[in-house]
């Protein structure tokens, strides 16, 4: 790439808001190996992006041999933030147009990857619980002990709202250093109505900020039963569907609700209620359904129209019809099932019967220990059979969809946000591959870089 921003992506000022953009014009293209040049800030001028491939995501541009829409010998216009024109750079950048070049990428330009599922918010380490999940140990014994969600619940209720929101900013910042430029950031570690606020008032505070990931906040409300409960899970959840999700809805604080529906978890009868009275206060839903067991979770997220249902390593073929026939995602977390030495979802009876496919890290300090989502996606190649198409679009266009931005990101076509990660990668194929180390060369989030390697 002879054009990435130089510095990498600045830093906030003081309270969490980006600096002024500083004024001028559309930058000087850098001559071959010379230092990046800046995309334009002002809104009416617009700049260039050219890659030597382009993976657009675009279904008006895919076909059966090419999936993922690719363009060689590509160019990006963005003006103001957005994707003006997209194509072969012979057609787009016409000498009479006068664009300036900004980043020129020797390797593939993708969009901006999206991660589907997280537990983004969190403070503190399960990594003694990890060893021992590693030595042999059952992760449902040791959360029945008093460790896994309930650890972090500890963690989380200990912790100032500042420590939460900084302990957020620094893992949304290497997420994107990783290529990602979307997060759904799910709570569930408060466990009761004032710590679940300060995870998700730590979700807003990072979405203020424009020189992080976008993020889409989830109340997950049903994750676990806090020891204060009882062990009355019924009690439990009538007191979030009465209370505590109203409030929290009132306040603006999430646009979808989560519950987590399995045989140590919650049942369909305790989960009901509360994902309903999600809907009728206008959020949407997504849940956690069959991580251990098939309890009926995957026929409730059809029936309620849920946006995704995450996990499935064990769902039947009545619940994998049901998420066809309701139009439901499916969320893959290859992460986490590896960690737990767990058999993948039947991803072949997903793909035939049309379930769209999203490949999520699970980033959570227990089962995913990870914030890494093109670890997920060298996973879920490897391990769940997915093909590099289908994990490219389960990180773009297809998370982006569940998550209600598929009118803002996760494709490179006019009119979207120009939302684009530059690989230091040839190829697209390479993404997928297990690196353990950022190959994005520089991030873009609204035609801003806010990663950039170096």
């Amino acid at each position: 790439m002879t054009a990435a921003p130089p510095g990498g992506a600045p830093e906030p000022a003081p309270g969490g808001a980006p600096e002024p953009a500083p004024p001028g014009g559309a930058p000087e293209p850098a001559p071959p190996g010379g230092a990046p040049a800046e995309p334009a800030r002002r809104p009416d001028r617009a700049f260039a992006i050219v890659a030597r491939r382009l993976v657009t995501c675009d279904p008006s541009r895919a076909s059966a041999g090419d999936p993922l829409g690719v363009i060689e010998d590509a160019a990006i216009v963005v003006r103001g933030g957005a994707i003006e024109a997209v194509g072969p750079r012979r057609e787009v950048l016409r000498p009479e147009a006068g664009v300036p070049v900004a980043i020129e990428a020797a390797g593939v330009v993708t969009p901006g990857l999206v991660d589907g599922h997280t537990h983004a918010p969190w403070v503190g380490s399960r990594d003694a619980e990890y060893a021992v999940r590693m030595a042999g140990g059952d992760y449902e014994a040791i959360a029945a002990a008093g460790g896994g969600i309930v650890a972090s619940m500890r963690a989380v209720r200990a912790a100032t709202a500042g420590e939460l929101a900084g302990a957020l900013r620094a893992r949304l910042r290497r997420m994107a250093a990783l290529g990602v430029t979307a997060v759904e950031a799910k709570s569930g570690y408060g466990l009761d109505e004032a710590s679940e606020r300060k995870q998700l008032e730590a979700v807003a505070e990072a979405g203020r900020d424009a020189r992080l990931p976008r993020v889409v906040p989830t109340y997950l409300a049903l994750h676990a039963l806090p020891p204060e409960a009882g062990g009355d899970r019924a009690a439990y959840a009538g007191v979030v569907a009465r209370s505590w999700l109203p409030a929290i809805a009132a306040a603006g604080l999430a646009r979808y609700v989560d519950a987590y529906i399995d045989r140590s978890a919650f049942s369909v009868a305790e989960a009901r209620p509360v994902l309903e009275r999600a809907r009728a206060l206008g959020l949407g839903v997504r849940v956690h359904v069959g991580q251990f067991a098939d309890v009926g979770g995957a026929e409730l997220a059809a029936d309620l129209g849920a946006a995704s249902a995450d996990h499935l390593e064990h769902v039947a073929p009545a619940g994998v019809a049901a998420l066809a026939r309701a139009g439901v995602a499916a969320a893959l977390l290859p992460v986490a099932s590896f960690t737990l030495r767990q058999e993948p979802p039947p991803v072949a009876a997903l793909r035939a019967a049309g379930v769209p496919l999203i490949v999520g890290s699970d980033a959570n300090p227990g089962t995913a220990p990870t914030e890494s989502l093109p670890l997920a996606l060298a996973l879920a190649v490897r391990l769940y059979g997915l093909t590099v198409a289908e994990a490219i679009l389960g990180a773009t266009r297809e998370a982006a969809a569940a998550l209600g931005l598929g009118g803002v990101c996760g494709a490179v076509r006019p009119g979207l946000r120009a939302d684009l990660a530059v690989w230091d990668l040839p190829h697209e194929n390479a993404i997928v591959q297990p690196w353990g180390a950022p190959r994005a060369l520089a991030v873009l989030r609204d035609g801003e870089v806010i990663a950039a390697a170096g």
